[in-house]
């Protein structure tokens, strides 16, 4: 006689009290008020007036706010004998550039090294992982000497090329297409006759999203911060970062200047971090990266 089994699903319900439920509440505000007071101490230095500047301890209210360090900022932009408007337009091509180029050689190279079974992709893919454990500075003659050697000093491509084949966009890539985009998918999508870029481009890509969305991001930040390179030496291919420096540089007459440029460079990438937060917390999760 066959003997019968039941099999009960449990459902685990995680209950917690108010008291653990406010005690986290109170946790995240006061860690989101910790990460918040740097942007705001920023905000209101380049409100600050010369004077107040320099007052210790320093102060988190303005006493007598002024707007004359951003009309000192842009009255140094106009003075300046190469435009600042040259020093922007070179901050948006990298940026813009090498954000587009490593989005797109990353994405088809994961999908490839994820999707794509052929002789060696394990090696190259460890080779890409520990390609991760080398800074740019231990690499730095070598790129010096390449660069050299292909006529890329003083040209902007020396510093948009390296940011097209930056391995970290590729591992986080790769990683999250093994873990979102099935295989039954795309082997549907070949069955109906989509080519291979096409399962590429209307398949995988919509999968991943949130993981290109914050390749994006983490990408944008990175070239929009960029200030003086040893590949670059005339002064007309300078970025903004740069530009700020140099007025950093001189010393406390422009330090109102300063706070107002500082504010500004920081601005932009805060901005574009706050729309795709979401999307990097989801890639994160999914690629066990940790930041």
């Amino acid at each position: 006689m066959a003997r019968r089994m039941r099999v009960r699903n449990h459902k685990v319900v995680l209950n917690r009290s108010a008291g653990g439920d406010a005690g986290i509440t109170a946790l995240l505000v006061v860690l989101g008020i910790l990460m918040f007071i740097p942007m705001y101490f920023s905000v209101m230095t380049s409100l600050k007036p010369l004077d107040e500047l320099w007052i210790f301890p320093p102060k988190f209210y303005v006493i007598n706010p002024t707007f004359k360090n951003y009309a000192d900022l842009f009255r140094l932009m106009n003075t300046s004998w190469v435009p600042f408007s040259r020093y922007i337009f070179n901050t948006v091509l990298i940026t813009v550039a090498g954000t587009f180029g490593n989005l797109c050689l990353g994405s088809l190279a994961a999908y490839a090294l994820s999707k794509i079974p052929f002789p060696g992709r394990k090696t190259i893919f460890q080779m890409i992982v520990l390609s991760l454990m080398f800074v740019s500075t231990v690499t730095g003659i070598a790129n010096f000497i390449t660069f050299s050697l292909l006529g890329l000093i003083d040209n902007l491509l020396a510093i948009i090329l390296p940011a097209c084949c930056s391995t970290l966009g590729l591992y986080l890539m790769k990683q999250f297409m093994d873990s979102s985009v099935s295989n039954e998918a795309l082997e549907s999508a070949r069955l109906d006759g989509a080519g291979e870029f096409r399962v590429f481009w209307s398949i995988a890509m919509p999968m991943v999203k949130p993981a290109w969305l914050t390749l994006i991001v983490y990408s944008f930040q990175g070239l929009w911060n960029t200030g003086s390179s040893v590949y670059i030496q005339s002064e007309q291919l300078k970025t903004f970062n740069y530009a700020i420096q140099q007025i950093l540089s001189a010393g406390i007459v422009r330090a109102g200047a300063s706070t107002a440029a500082m504010v500004i460079m920081m601005i932009v990438p805060v901005t574009v971090f706050i729309v795709s937060q979401s999307n990097i917390i989801e890639t994160m999760a999914s690629s066990g990266m940790k930041d």
